[in-house]
This record gives C-alpha cells, sequence and structure tokens, in this order.
C-alpha cells in the first residue's frame, strides 16, 4: 500500500508536456508572424515604387549609424541566446542564466536606442499627424508613416521577447528548465530569431536604401 500511494504522489508530481505539440505551435506563430511582415513589406514596395523621390528624401533624416550599432546588438543578442540554448544543453546552468540575462540586456539596449532616435524625430516634428510632416511630400508622409508602425511594431515584439526571456530564466532559476527539458527555452530561442529575422530585412529598406 505504501508503493502504490508513493505512486499515486510521484504521477501527481509529474508535468505534463508535449514538446512536439509545443514546438509546431511556436513554428505555426512565427509563420503568421512572418506573414504579416511580408504584407507590410509588400505595401512598402509598393508605396516606394510610387513615392520613390520621397522616400528618397525622407530616408536621409534616418541616422545609420544608430541603425547599425542596433543591428549589431541585436545579431549579437541572437549569438548569445544560441549559446544559452547550448550551455542548458550541456546542463550548464550558471552559464545559460548569465547568456540569457546578456540577451535580455542587449534586448533592453536596443530599445533605449529606438527610444532615443524616435525621440529625435519627434523633436523635428517627423512623426504621423504632426504639422511638420503633413507640410511635406506624400512619400515623405507615407515613408515616416510606415517607419513609426513597422519599427514600432517590431519594438512590441521585441518587448514580448524580453517578458518570454523572463519567463525562461524565473524556469530556469528554479530548475523547471533543464537539459532534459528545454521546450520553453527553445521556443524563446525561435521568437527571438524571428525578432532577429525581420529586423535584418527592416534595417536595410529603411536606413540604407535612399
Amino acid at each position: 500500500m505504501p508503493d502504490f500511494n508513493n505512486q499515486i504522489e510521484h504521477a501527481l508530481t509529474l508535468e505534463h508536456r508535449d514538446d512536439d505539440a509545443s514546438r509546431i505551435g511556436m513554428w505555426l506563430f512565427i509563420f503568421t508572424e512572418l506573414i504579416l511582415f511580408s504584407g507590410l513589406f509588400l505595401v512598402y514596395s509598393v508605396y516606394r515604387y510610387k513615392y520613390s523621390e520621397g522616400f528618397h528624401i525622407a530616408a536621409q533624416e534616418l541616422n545609420v549609424t544608430i541603425g547599425t550599432i542596433n543591428s549589431i546588438i541585436l545579431l549579437f543578442s541572437g549569438l548569445t541566446m544560441v549559446l544559452a540554448y547550448a550551455a542548458n544543453k550541456k546542463g550548464n546552468k550558471k552559464l545559460t542564466l548569465m547568456l540569457l540575462f546578456a540577451t535580455m540586456i542587449l534586448g533592453i539596449v536596443f530599445l533605449i536606442n529606438k527610444y532615443f532616435e524616435w525621440h529625435i524625430k519627434f523633436e523635428h516634428g517627423l512623426y504621423p499627424g504632426s504639422g511638420e510632416l503633413v507640410s511635406l511630400s506624400h512619400g515623405d508622409i507615407m515613408f515616416f508613416g510606415l517607419y513609426f508602425f513597422m519599427t514600432g511594431l517590431h519594438a512590441l515584439h521585441l518587448i514580448v521577447g524580453l517578458s518570454f526571456i523572463g519567463v525562461v530564466i524565473k524556469r530556469t532559476s528554479s530548475g523547471r528548465i533543464h537539459s532534459e527539458n528545454y521546450s520553453l527555452l527553445e521556443n524563446c530561442s525561435l521568437y527571438w530569431h524571428m525578432v532577429d529575422l525581420i529586423w535584418i530585412f527592416l534595417f536595410p529598406i529603411f536606413y540604407l536604401i535612399n
């Protein structure tokens, strides 16, 4: 009877897991997000073709240096995320946590740079609905409208990713994520790389093509 009770207690403490379903669900979610941004890239292409001169002039208002620094920061955060995943697979909990914290810090630095970049544009009156922007050409208006919407949507995805990493850090710290149970960390890594991938396309179309 004691053995039977122990088996019941052990069964009750087991956490239900379906790693394959979790992984497929994340891939489906990433697929829908990529469709969303693909549609926005298509809209950008159409308006760029229609207002090529206005887009050319407006793009020169963006700070390529800040954009380049943010690109390096985000790509490096992708590397630390990969290393965190590898460290967890090897059972190195301390290194996993350090790399996850590093990824989170890099993501926050990206957002701080983005805040200052947006702040400068607001100070110059270059934001949707401002009198300064309305007085410019249709090309300028469309460029900055798409710039704020697409980079803002990307920043929102990045904030969600930071929250996701926070959950993974908490569960790794408590031992619920380890070398044998890494599905959540894997999904977090996939999500973060999606954020990286989207920025790789956003950076050249807004900062480099002019």
